[in-house]
């Protein structure tokens, strides 16, 4: 029998959290209001943060625009100091922004404090690269000898979602700024508090309007991506997302960088060395977040001398959830964060149901939080390969694991997809994971590991397919945010 948490957390000294906007060096409340409840019990609202009107939308963008000119000005190295300065009283407020974003999000507490740091490991990351921000190279003549050299694209502005939002604000708003652009932040509408707080706290370090922070509904923000004087917009998001930002910005031709979604196939090939810690890096790898991690496995495929071994020992593992709050004591697995999401899990796993697969569901439902977005983790195991659970992003805890009998075929599931953000292959033999992993089409492979907690900070990340355009990271994630000069000097 699963064992239930302690599924009352202490939430005496939680006090609701009140946010609001940051425009071109000042603070500003709004007129209205956005009401953030918890996914654990939808009748608890925890916070309030500003809805910003248009207005504010329009006034972020002229602020930005503004402060461009002196921001780009500087050298890299001296852009790289002061958003060191400005991130480094970050950590005495982890704590708190923590338990506000387990709140907010429903994902458990250590989970939500690796979220704060990551901002700051990718931070850290972004301004070691300054002495190549401006770096150049030269084509040599004659008759002509061209310089190329890079330049900043101007005001930018970078849309974060619910999940993981302060570690993948990381991934782009300090390449952003190292380049030499300003930048507008949209906090999730659902989860705005504890990514605003660590916004403004940066903002407030740096000259006025290079860094702005606005929270509101979608349908007022529109200048964020429409203006003419925003030269990009980086958002991560759904597919359906990525393609309305893509329709907004195409009137104006302003640049995109899409991190979407992804249907991640992991390869256990029949050499893998499957102890305890690897498969417990696998299981986090499929699990962490409740499932709700872009990168996270969606499709496991085993060599079918190893699958049942795979089989039990997820099954073993997967015995110990504890569903619970995010600050209950003993919870290993926190709710959905939306209604609408549980709704399709479940789907997901009834539709395998009535298709005759074996569908192994574990936890208990927690008696306290009968209106919480929680739904039972689950195997599905080797089920129709044409079923949705295999098909689609299930952005949830629920995953087929399917038997193959050679590379070449399961080299070829795993392609046999929309997506191309991740993947893994888990093998004894080097050798054999840069041939599997080097015909799987995605951005990033993993060689037995898989996630977000695992993802090498330093290289360029993002999909091919429909899990999106451009990268992040790194000095290609720099470079994302930059243009290309070429100065040609005729010899005369």
């Amino acid at each position: 029998m699963a064992v239930q948490s302690d599924t009352q957390p202490q939430q005496a000294h939680d006090e609701p959290v009140t946010t609001g906007i940051y425009i071109g060096g000042g603070a500003r409340e709004g007129t209205d209001h956005l009401e953030v409840r918890e996914p654990a019990d939808p009748s608890v609202v925890i916070g309030r943060a500003a809805a910003a009107s248009r207005q504010d939308a329009e006034d972020a963008v002229a602020a930005a625009k503004e402060a461009f000119p002196a921001w780009s000005a500087l050298t890299p190295q001296q852009r790289a100091e002061q958003i060191n300065a400005a991130i480094s009283g970050l950590e005495a407020h982890r704590d708190a922004d923590a338990r506000i974003l387990a709140r907010e999000n429903g994902k458990i507490l250590p989970e939500a404090s690796v979220d704060l740091l990551v901002f700051n490991i990718r931070t850290e990351l972004a301004t070691a690269l300054a002495d190549e921000v401006d770096a150049t190279h030269e084509l040599p003549g004659p008759p002509v000898t061209t310089t190329v050299g890079y330049q900043p694209l101007g005001v930018v502005t970078i849309i974060v979602p619910f999940n993981w939002p302060v570690a993948i604000l990381g991934a782009s708003l300090p390449h952003a700024l190292m380049a030499g652009n300003t930048v507008i932040v949209k906090p999730p509408p659902t989860t705005p508090l504890a990514t605003t707080r660590v916004v403004q706290r940066v903002a407030e370090q740096l000259p006025p309007g290079v860094l702005n922070v606005v929270t509101g509904r979608d349908a007022d923000m529109s200048p964020l991506i429409q203006s003419p004087d925003v030269a990009k917009v980086c958002f991560t998001g759904s597919v359906r997302g990525g393609s309305k930002i893509m329709e907004l910005a195409a009137p104006s031709l302003t640049r995109v960088t899409l991190e979407l979604g992804g249907n991640d196939p992991a390869i256990i090939l029949e050499d893998a060395v499957l102890d305890e810690a690897a498969l417990d890096r696998l299981f986090a790898g499929i699990f962490d977040t409740t499932g709700q991690i872009c990168m996270a496995a969606k499709r496991l495929y085993v060599h079918r001398s190893r699958y049942q071994e795979v089989v039990d020992a997820l099954t073993e593992r997967l015995s110990r959830t504890v569903l619970g709050h995010a600050l209950a004591e003993g919870t290993t697995m926190g709710p959905l964060h939306q209604s609408a999401q549980k709704e399709f899990v479940e789907e997901l796993v009834a539709e395998a149901k009535q298709a005759g697969a074996e569908v192994r569901e574990f936890g208990e439902l927690p008696a306290d939080y009968p209106d919480g977005n929680f739904v039972r983790p689950s195997l599905v195991l080797d089920p129709p390969r044409d079923l949705r659970v295999v098909t689609e992003e299930q952005f949830g805890p629920t995953i087929p694991v399917m038997p193959f009998d050679s590379e070449e075929e399961a080299v070829a599931a795993a392609n046999d997809t929309w997506a191309g953000l991740c993947g893994s292959v888990w093998t004894a033999d080097a050798e054999a994971a840069n041939r599997v992993g080097g015909q799987l089409v995605c951005g990033f492979v993993f060689v037995n590991d898989h996630g977000a907690t695992r993802l090498d900070l330093r290289a360029p990340f993002g999909g091919m397919k429909g899990s999106g355009i451009g990268r992040e990271q790194g000095i290609e994630g720099i470079r994302d945010f930059q243009d290309t000069r070429s100065i040609g000097h005729l010899a005369v």
